[in-house]
């Protein structure tokens, strides 16, 4: 009976050991959102990408990238300073690669299609070995701490002795109103993404383009392009005689009209893959805001009495005035006391005749 027990607990053990072990591995998707593709940051994107994570044996790599473009190959550290992809320790090429890691110390990943690995399509890890020691919990004390005599003060509520800073608008920045450089796909540049034309399609969602903006277009030299062409040939991926080519990065294109805008990439697949994107540009806004044009010199602004827009210059300063008082209320006056007296004289006048 003691002999039994004995081998059951050595099982129970061993199972324990085996599960703790298979926990503990863990799954690393290579460039994470970014997949396994050329980054724009080029073979310094990965080497970073790798300096954030800890790898152990049984840990497992997954590359995700497109069929037929490209490829993982597990190679000697020559080969991979040389980026010599002819001769593999181990190839695989339809995605996701899943590669699990079995031995411990440096191992050297690349892309062994031609131009890949030197544009920066390569991995370098170092694998540790797995512990195998299961981490034991603390254990519990064996008397309950005492309770703390001296009770803790409550926090003292903060009081508002100083006045509130009042908000300054020396500092907020004016509404930007010049034209904007936007750097296509952001942080992943323009290249394959993993995710397909989605990617480039949701980047310029977010955006409004005007005339005058400027894209930016980041990929490694030779491994890519950009084709501005016409909306039938964005439908079909067709690069044959495109608007405008661009092959030296970085590529930067002035947005000149308004009006939907197609590129895509004219290497042979990538367009199909997803490397395609497609903008609308809005028309330009301006530097200054309007203002009303000034009146011409000499000229006076319209009185805001008078709908007919017309103005009434007093006498006194409008040039070239008559003595005469105009015709109103004061000069009916005058006439009036003027024809009063005359009308006197002549009842005088045949008075004493």
């Amino acid at each position: 009976m003691e002999k039994n027990l004995i081998a059951l607990v050595f099982v129970l053990l061993t199972v324990a050991n085996l599960l703790h072990g298979s926990l503990a591995q863990t799954k690393h998707v290579v460039g994470d959102t970014t997949g396994w593709t050329i980054a724009s940051g080029g073979a310094q994107f990965y080497s970073n990408w790798a300096s954030k994570k800890t790898f152990t044996v049984g840990d497992t790599l997954v590359f995700n990238f497109a069929s037929g473009q490209h490829d993982v190959s597990k190679v000697t550290k020559t080969a991979y300073d040389g980026c010599n992809g002819a001769t593999t320790l181990l190839k695989v090429t339809n995605s996701p690669a899943s590669v699990t890691l079995n031995e411990t110390g440096q191992q050297y990943f690349l892309c062994s299609f031609p131009g890949h690995c030197s544009a920066g399509q390569k991995l370098s890890i170092n694998v540790v070995k797995a512990s195998t020691s299961p981490v034991s919990a603390p254990k519990p004390s064996a008397t309950p701490p005492k309770a703390s005599v001296t009770p803790t003060a409550a926090p003292t509520p903060a009081t508002t002795v100083s006045p509130a800073p009042a908000p300054t608008t020396a500092d907020s920045p004016a509404p930007a109103t010049g034209a904007v450089t936007y750097t296509v796909g952001d942080s992943i540049g323009w290249t394959i993404p993993s995710n397909g034309a989605a990617a480039y399609t949701t980047w310029a969602s977010r955006k409004s383009f005007k005339v005058g903006d400027v894209l930016v277009f980041n990929f490694p030299l030779k491994a890519h392009n950009v084709e501005e062409v016409t909306k039938e040939k964005y439908d079909s991926c067709n690069s044959a005689s495109p608007i405008a080519t661009f092959s030296t990065p970085p590529v930067r294109v002035t947005l000149n009209k308004t009006g939907t805008h197609y590129y895509i990439c004219g290497v042979t697949g990538h367009c199909s893959l997803g490397q395609k994107l497609t903008i609308k540009v809005g028309g330009g806004s301006s530097s200054s805001p309007a203002t009303s044009p000034s009146p011409s010199a000499g000229a006076t602004p319209p009185s805001a009495d008078s709908p007919s827009g017309s103005t009434s210059v007093p006498s006194s300063q409008s040039p070239g005035a008559s003595a005469n008082p105009p015709q109103g209320t004061s000069g009916a006056a005058s006439l009036g006391v003027a024809g009063l007296f005359v009308t006197f004289l002549s009842v005088a006048a045949a008075f004493f005749c």
